[in-house]
């Protein structure tokens, strides 16, 4: 039997080199590439048996990829990778099957080793739709209460009680010079036996089940004692800009009389400023209950917390949002900004949120910036922060740490960066 071979298209070295080493492990052949250039060369050279390819990569996504796999005629078994939601991976997994494509399953990032053997173990002619939940992302436990892959309120209940949920951050630099202004934390869910769960299957169980405001207390916790520790107090040279931590916060939780009083006790266990915390709301969330929104983030703000309004430029009351609630900064959608290099409108509706929130006093983020032509474009539009995969990945705290340490060093010794 000829031997199975795997060529692997990752933005990401170590999740590329990962995936080559575990294919390896079950005995695969396996190569890896960052370059859909080279990736369809070898295509052609090596006639790989599976690939795995990453759906978002700067240059050529992973659409256009299997865009392209269909046109060559290409029948290796495909495993579709990415940190997107489910539904994206769903949705791009339907694509490639009505391109004629062999999909062999998608796997949401991060995935553990034994989902990924899962898929390359499968016997030849084993379709997508006939795979096991676990290998097309979905764990099968009982996490999960119906097929369409809901978790139960028994299941997410539990994981707070064992602690299951841990933080990632993400930093926020300034567009003009790139020194840190923050970071961004969101929670992740490390299920024991079924590796990770993405935030959009869970976060919105927890609003629906009252375990919203438990959850958000764990991500403080977590995330005000590594920021506590070790994040700066301000930013160089302009000591006046506090270095932030943004986080994000359900509509559910504004509904709460004790949200104010759970915020300002925990920064204050925490040693934090109320000053240095960002609390980012989408659109929806404000709209929820206009008039308890509306109390609730006044207070917020008088106790000295700053508010976000993220996703801006989607929603069709986005605008009312800006004047009648007490923003201090507004996040540009990242489907704008993954545009930009690519689409005049997309520059034109950047530049045009830029003017208006600096025209409101705003501070504007782009979010989702993934190449060094975005954000030299943010930078001529006077956009004030960006985060996104150029600037640095989520990360774990020890990671962050290393990153802000290496950041730091940067900008003590800016002849070794």
């Amino acid at each position: 039997m000829p031997q199975r071979r795997l060529l692997v298209l990752d933005d990401d070295p170590l999740i590329g080199r990962t995936i080559q080493f575990i294919a390896q492990g079950v005995g695969l052949a396996a190569r890896y590439t960052h370059d859909p250039g080279e990736f369809f060369a070898v295509l052609a050279e090596w006639e790989p048996t599976h690939v795995a390819l990453d759906l978002v990569m700067p240059g050529m996504d992973g659409v256009e990829v299997l865009v392209q796999l269909a046109q060559r005629n290409c029948r290796a078994r495909i495993i579709i990778t990415s940190g997107m939601g489910g539904r994206v991976l769903d949705a791009a997994g339907r694509s490639g099957v009505e391109h004629g494509l062999d999909i062999l399953g998608v796997l949401p990032k991060p995935f553990s080793a034994s989902m990924l053997r899962a898929l390359l173990d499968q016997a030849p002619g084993t379709a997508m739709a006939e795979l096991p939940a676990l290998a097309r992302g979905n764990p099968i436990d009982g996490a999960y209460s119906r097929p369409t892959g809901e978790i139960s309120a028994e299941a997410m209940s539990r994981a707070l009680e064992d602690r299951q949920f841990s933080v990632v951050y993400q930093p926020k630099v300034v567009c003009d010079g790139g020194m840190l202004a923050g970071f961004e934390v969101l929670a992740r869910w490390h299920h024991p036996t079924l590796g990770e769960i993405p935030p959009d299957r869970f976060i919105a169980v927890a609003e629906r089940h009252d375990l919203i405001d438990e959850l958000t207390a764990q991500v403080l916790d977590q995330s005000l004692q590594w920021f506590a520790r070790h994040a700066p107090e301000s930013r160089p040279p302009a000591l006046g800009d506090p270095v932030t931590l943004s986080v994000n916060l359900s509509a559910r939780s504004l509904r709460s009389h004790q949200l104010v009083e759970t915020l300002t006790s925990r920064c204050q266990a925490h040693g934090v400023d109320p000053s240095r915390i960002v609390l980012e709301l989408t659109e929806t969330s404000a709209m929820e209950d206009p008039v308890a929104s509306l109390d609730m983030l006044t207070r917020l703000r008088m106790k000295g917390f700053n508010l976000s309004l993220d996703d801006f430029g989607t929603g069709y009351s986005s605008m009312l949002q800006l004047v009648r609630l007490p923003f201090s900064e507004i996040k540009i959608d990242k489907s704008f900004v993954m545009e930009a290099t690519r689409s005049g409108e997309a520059r034109s509706v950047i530049r045009s949120i830029v003017d208006l929130g600096h025209s409101l006093g705003l501070q504007v983020t782009a979010e989702g910036v993934e190449t060094a032509e975005t954000l030299h474009y943010l930078q001529d539009t006077r956009c004030d922060l960006a985060q996104g995969f150029h600037i640095a990945r989520l990360m774990p705290g020890e990671r962050a740490l290393l990153w802000l340490q290496r950041h730091t060093e940067k900008f003590a010794n800016p002849s070794r960066g």
